[in-house]
């Protein structure tokens, strides 16, 4: 009885143990990747070519679509996924609240593809006449230091306007109503308002901001998992080039996916900036000087270092993957 016992415990635990190991394989044969409607990751997605070049190895490729950058960077933290883009200020501000994430690569700048919007009749003619005025925005997101540097051009402070923090989809409902009196986001909410409300730019990036596009994954898994990332960068690359080569042809793929007229959506698309490659140190020194706005405006609680969270790639990657 008592060999019996034993046996029945020794299978038990070979069962346990197998069962945990092949959890453990099937995550790691998933690639779960956060996009936003907006970007490369969403003309990838239609085109399948990256499923169909980890077929092969066995890897899965997962989606899922986040209204703005500081809640996919969420995502990245608590483990949901393990890839994704925002823009520029959101993992600043992941990072200073502790997530363990690393820039793998970026977008060339595309900063008229950001703008602080008016209603068409406002009385609001430049951005000095936001003094005292609510301005919405989805805090932590690329358009928040859009915000911050054109009040410093305009002679303001961050602490004379009122922000609001919402989300695009309530922050377009607030703006439409008259709930606040300026909008700031990007594209293609942007393209979506100017042609729909026909609303007014009191300030875009042009010649103010990078409004780079980064892509950021959780360092767990670029570690474990670095010829993954050289592949995933090479794709959205090539998914770029050919979006910069035909514009017309992408919008008519990606404005059924946005949901958006083609017209629309083509604006969006040539504003967008299309290229992606490892992260270069010129893009690493403007990064670091927006955290360093963000801390001396105390919106983050402490100085970070960007250089700490940047991903090397092996050799063999970035020779593979490196820009032609």
């Amino acid at each position: 009885m008592r060999r019996n016992t034993l046996r029945r415990s020794l299978v038990a635990l070979f069962v346990a143990t197998w069962a945990y190991g092949a959890v453990g394989q099937a995550q790691a044969e998933t690639l779960r990747i956060g996009y936003q409607k907006y970007g490369t990751l969403v003309l990838l997605k239609a085109k399948g070519t990256l499923e169909k070049r980890l077929a092969p190895q066995g890897i899965e490729v997962k989606w899922t679509e986040f209204p703005g950058g500081p809640q996919l960077l969420e995502g990245l933290n608590v483990g949901s996924i393990d890839f994704g883009v925002t823009g520029e200020t959101p993992p600043v501000f992941a990072q200073a609240a502790g997530a363990d994430l690393l820039y793998v690569a970026h977008e060339p700048p595309a900063p008229a593809g950001e703008a602080i919007l008016v209603q068409k009749d406002s009385p609001l003619q430049r951005v000095a006449d936001l003094k005292g005025k609510k301005v919405a925005l989805n805090k932590g997101s690329n358009v928040h230091y859009l915000l911050v540097r054109a009040l410093e051009e305009a002679g303001l402070h961050y602490s004379d306007i009122q922000p609001v923090y919402l989300a695009p989809a309530d922050a377009r409902a607030a703006f439409e109503r008259g709930g606040v009196d300026a909008w700031v986001i990007w594209d293609p909410f942007q393209a979506a308002a100017e042609a729909q409300l026909q609303a007014r730019t009191l300030r875009d990036g042009s010649g103010l901001v990078d409004n780079n596009q980064f892509y950021l994954a959780a360092r767990g898994y670029a570690e474990r998992h670095p010829q993954v990332l050289g592949a995933l960068v090479e794709e959205i690359r090539t998914a770029g080039e050919e979006a910069k080569a035909d514009p017309d042809a992408v919008t008519a793929q990606v404005a059924p996916l946005l949901g958006l007229p083609p017209a629309i959506t083509l604006v969006s698309v040539k504003r967008q900036g299309f290229g992606a490659r490892f992260v270069e140190p010129p893009v690493v020194e403007a990064q670091q000087r927006i955290a360093d706005t963000f801390a001396e405006l105390k919106l983050i609680p402490k100085r970070l270092s960007i250089r700490d969270v940047v991903w090397t790639p092996p050799a063999d990657v970035a020779r593979a993957a490196a820009t032609p």
